[in-house]
């Protein structure tokens, strides 16, 4: 190339950088002139993009609220809004009510009705509620309440009081047999929060248990300005203090209720003695058997067989005493009535899950005492000893002597059950009217004893209820004990002794009638406590009546 041609101007496709056997196929042709749109709109545009054309709101809409009102929507067009008669009640909480009357009326509204909560939120390091460390603390809470044997509806109850108590009010907990959880949302924007906990061991401990009511009350309380780091301190003193009574004790208390349950249905005191030493000795080799990591199920069975086996030497001795009250005496001190009544109270109250679980564990443990004391009857049968299954248990003849022992057996349950002593006298009492109501009913009045069991399991429900509510507690303590006198040991004995003869019609009748006794139990300490309720001043304002349980009806 010359030096002329280098000076030659470039063309406009030089200048451009524009090379022909470099371009694409899609490359707009040279002199080709597109036409672009008003507006500048981009060429890139996406397929929710509004068209063209289309009409467009004068001022741009804000980023929408699931609380603000819909672009759409016109009150004067609006369907007919169904409002009851007399308007939507507002709920007043009263502070004065009981925070389990409290809590249970909030549990069963909607999270959207519920009132905001009374108190401002306790103190913490942060200025608020941590939450993480507050739904810590809600679920040891409740796990130490569902270990102790405390119902699902109070153990819900308990759980929501503690979130309320630090201002999460939006939270949900739910309780099953061996697992909590518990979810809180700040609003309906923002992403919730769930923690779980499992309860792997469960201890009887009514002492810890009446603690752990007491901190959930002092948590409640909007004067008590109690912290996450106190309540903290308070939940590991309840979890590291010893219970009330010792080895021992529970070993002798449990002799003693096995002597009173077999003065109560017409022992002697030679009865009496060889009924407790039977208890006793199972009692031991249940705790053998406990050391040694076997589960309930085998430690039930062992500690069924020494009772059975005392009454069976009697009779293979030909000693002159009631076998039968001896054998009688020592079941009465193994029958799960606390799970049953738990059991059954969960499934009346809408906890269907749970009561199912502890149905079934009482199934259990029950099938456990039936194979030992089966176990014992057989090898007596095979050595010859006479058990008459007919054989009727004077009863009725010596009231004072059995309101005494029912008394006893209440008191010594209330030992076993490690309840403080100051409720021990009003359990002890409780047990010894429910037994008057009870011989009053079928003996002197021939009623059923279904029937009269579950007037005299109301009672004390109903007893045990209000005093509960006016000590702030758990009614647990005040029902639990003072239901030993009334559980069908003498029926259960008859149907077991009627199996081992080979009588397997007779016994599952009998058998059938311990179960019903039992459920008449469940179901009257429940009813109770449900009345005892109509007559305390409810946590709801004036003319609403009281909400209906969580889960109602099934349709």
């Amino acid at each position: 190339m010359t030096e002329a041609e280098d000076r030659k101007p470039q063309s406009d496709e030089a200048r451009s950088g524009y090379d022909p056997e470099l371009t694409s196929e899609f490359a707009i042709p040279a002199g080709l002139a597109v036409a672009r749109p008003a507006g500048g709109e981009p060429e890139t545009t996406s397929e929710f993009a509004v068209p063209a054309g289309v009409g467009q709101p004068a001022a741009a809409e804000s980023e929408g609220s699931a609380f603000n009102t819909p672009r759409t929507y016109s009150a004067r067009e609006a369907a007919t809004a169904f409002t009851p008669a007399g308007g939507v009640p507002v709920v007043s909480l009263t502070k004065d009510a009981p925070w389990q009357d409290r809590m249970r009326t909030m549990l069963r509204m909607p999270v959207a009705e519920r009132p905001a909560p009374e108190q401002a939120q306790k103190p913490d390091e942060g200025g608020g509620p941590a939450v993480p460390r507050v739904l810590d603390l809600t679920l040891r809470i409740g796990e130490l309440l569902l270990a102790g044997g405390e119902g699902a509806e109070d153990v819900e109850a308990a759980m929501f009081a503690v979130c309320r108590s630090y201002g999460l009010d939006r939270c949900e907990p739910n309780v099953t047999f061996t697992l909590l959880s518990i979810s809180y949302q700040p609003s309906l924007v923002d992403d919730p929060v769930t923690a779980s906990r499992t309860v792997r061991r469960r201890v009887t401990d009514y002492t810890r248990l009446a603690a752990v009511f007491q901190l959930v009350d002092d948590l409640s309380d909007p004067e008590a300005h109690l912290s996450l780091e106190e309540a903290y301190r308070r939940l590991a003193e309840i979890r590291r203090n010893r219970h009330p009574y010792p080895t021992w004790g529970l070993t002798v208390a449990s002799g003693l209720l096995a002597g009173a349950a077999s003065v109560l249905v017409g022992g002697d005191p030679v009865v009496f003695v060889a009924a407790a030493l039977g208890a006793m000795l199972g009692d031991r080799l249940a705790w053998l058997c406990a050391g040694r990591g076997l589960p309930e199920f085998y430690q039930f069975t062992v500690a069924a067989m020494p009772p059975a086996l005392m009454g069976i030497v009697l009779t293979v001795a030909h000693v002159d005493v009631k076998a039968s009250a001896v054998i009688t005496g020592g079941l009465f001190a193994l029958l799960p009535g606390r799970a049953l009544v738990a059991g059954v109270q969960d499934g009346l109250t809408g906890f269907y899950i749970t009561a199912s679980a502890r149905l079934l564990e009482v199934m259990y443990l029950f099938v456990g005492i039936v194979i030992g004391v089966l176990v014992m009857l057989y090898v007596g049968v095979q050595l010859g000893a006479h058990l008459n299954p007919d054989a009727a248990l004077g009863t009725s003849n010596r009231p004072l002597w059995q309101i005494g022992a029912a008394m006893l057996l209440s008191l010594a349950f209330a030992v076993l059950l490690q309840q403080e002593r100051s409720t021990v006298l009003a359990v002890t009492l409780n047990g010894g009217v429910a037994w008057v109501v009870y011989g009053a009913l079928h003996y002197t009045g021939e009623i059923s004893p279904v029937a009269s069991t579950a007037v005299a399991a109301g009672l004390v429900g109903l007893f045990g209820q209000l005093l509960s509510r006016y000590r702030f507690a758990s009614a647990l303590p005040y029902t639990t004990a003072a239901i030993g006198p009334l559980l069908p040991g003498s029926a259960t004995y008859f149907g077991l002794l009627a199996i081992a003869q080979n009588d397997v019609d007779k016994g599952l009748v009998s058998l059938s009638k311990a179960a019903a006794l039992a459920m008449a139990i469940a179901i009257g300490v429940n009813l109770g406590s449900e009345i005892s309720r109509l007559f305390l001043r409810l946590p709801g304002a004036g003319g609403a009546g009281r909400r209906a349980a969580k889960r109602t009806r099934g349709f």
